[in-house]
């Protein structure tokens, strides 16, 4: 709910970890905001989510990968970092191996995120309450895709 008791909007996304060849986790900012993020986004009509984060992925970043490659990671309820009273539901996938990136479409800005380091403070929601603080027992990408038990 909001402050003046409305309920908050629900927006339902894909995103997708990706790491470099040095483990850092890829985010990218918008054009017109200012929080970084996992590259994603909303499905298309009849998009399941793992084709809405593998299409999001190939639009923002440049990074060809099918659907069916992508691994579960999990799916959260999280403040929407770009939009007042809206929250997400994001599914979250990661992208086995190690890639590069570009920024395209609506991205203004990359940047590899040291998940072991100190982290800055311009990132959304959804990293800094959920996946984050699943990943900080890894430093860059597992060997499978899959976080450890």
């Amino acid at each position: 709910m909001t402050r003046d008791n409305r309920p908050k909007d629900l927006i339902i996304v894909s995103a997708v970890c990706v790491y470099d060849d040095a483990g850092r986790l890829l985010t990218v900012r918008k054009r017109g905001t200012d929080k970084f993020m996992h590259p994603g986004g909303k499905p298309e009509p009849g998009e399941t989510a793992a084709e809405t984060a593998a299409r999001e992925l190939a639009e923002e970043v440049g990074i060809e990968l099918p659907a069916t490659e992508l691994l579960p990671l999990g799916t959260w309820l999280a403040a929407a970092a770009n939009e007042a009273a809206t929250d997400i539901e994001a599914t979250v996938f990661t992208a086995p191996g190690t890639w590069t990136a570009h920024p395209s479409a609506e991205i203004a800005e990359i940047r590899w995120l040291d998940i072991g380091g100190d982290l800055p403070d311009d990132l959304a929601p959804l990293l800094t309450d959920h996946v984050l603080p699943l990943l900080a027992a890894t430093v860059g990408p597992p060997a499978s895709g899959r976080m450890p038990a």
